[in-house]
């Protein structure tokens, strides 16, 4: 429980966020305890996490401000570990590195400077960019579905996934009840990009089949054998087949100009 001093600096923090927001931050206490806050970070651009979302709690001692708090981030970013305690100043791993004077902003901010870095530290990750911004992109599905572990489908109208625990899921969560629980109007948005975009609740995948582009007769007839044979090497072997017999029809059609053209190249020869 709260002392009544950190019970009134967090209530205080909590009025001048909201009265004064930060940039790519939004935090507030959770209703039933007020040492439990909830984060959600935004990716800056510029930077791999651009535009994702990023949830995280920070679980703040009873005598805070004169202790810091534990400090979590749940969404996979691949830059922190999900919801394991970061290693930072600001981070109850160095209690007598905090000062009082740092606030809840203070805080985040610090997070978020750090995840943007490339410094390690306990609960850190080293990732690629290209791993961090497909994290990204899938942040809000993460977020919303827990990681693939929901039960809800698009609409009613498609059968969800037999893949319960989600696709390239780092860790399955609570089918995004948590989050909801939090964060029901960002939870709201999430579901409704994922219904406009038809991705799958259960793996995160599109559902909408690209179309077809246009190519060439022999291109069209390496697809045509390919999608008609049996996966794996049954495919290659079509394609294979599909291949020479497109290269085959190719030279059928222009053998007689390959013929002059090569008897032109011999006799240019000759009389050099």
């Amino acid at each position: 429980m709260a002392t009544k001093a950190a019970h009134k600096r967090l209530t205080r923090e909590y009025a001048a966020l909201a009265a004064q927001p930060v940039e790519y931050i939004t935090a507030h206490p959770a209703e039933s305890n007020i040492l439990e806050w909830h984060y959600v970070l935004t990716g800056p651009p510029q930077t791999p996490y651009h535009n994702g979302q990023y949830w995280g709690t920070l679980t703040f001692p009873p005598d805070y401000p004169f202790a810091p708090p534990a400090i979590r981030m749940h969404t996979p970013s691949g830059r922190f570990r999900c919801s394991e305690r970061l290693c930072l100043s600001i981070s109850d791993f160095h209690p007598k590195s905090f000062n009082p004077a740092w606030e809840v902003s203070t805080i985040l901010l610090g997070v978020l400077s750090f995840m943007t870095s490339e410094d390690m530290t306990t609960g850190s990750i080293s990732g690629t960019e290209a791993q961090r911004k497909e994290f990204a992109a899938r942040s809000r599905w993460w977020n919303s579905t827990g990681g693939g572990s929901t039960d809800r489908t698009l609409g009613g109208s498609l059968k969800p996934s037999s893949n319960t625990k989600g696709f390239g899921s780092i860790k399955s969560g609570d089918g995004g009840k948590k989050f909801k629980e939090q964060w029901p109007e960002l939870d709201e948005e999430n579901w409704k990009a994922i219904e406009e975009q038809k991705i799958d609740p259960q793996t995160g995948r599109s559902l909408i089949l690209a179309p077809a582009q246009n190519c060439s007769p022999e291109t069209a007839a390496l697809r045509k054998r390919a999608s008609g044979s049996t996966a794996g090497l049954g495919a290659v072997v079509e394609g294979g087949q599909a291949a020479r017999d497109a290269g085959q029809g190719w030279l059928g059609r222009n053998w007689g100009k390959l013929v002059v053209a090569t008897l032109f190249v011999l006799l240019s020869d000759v009389q050099s």
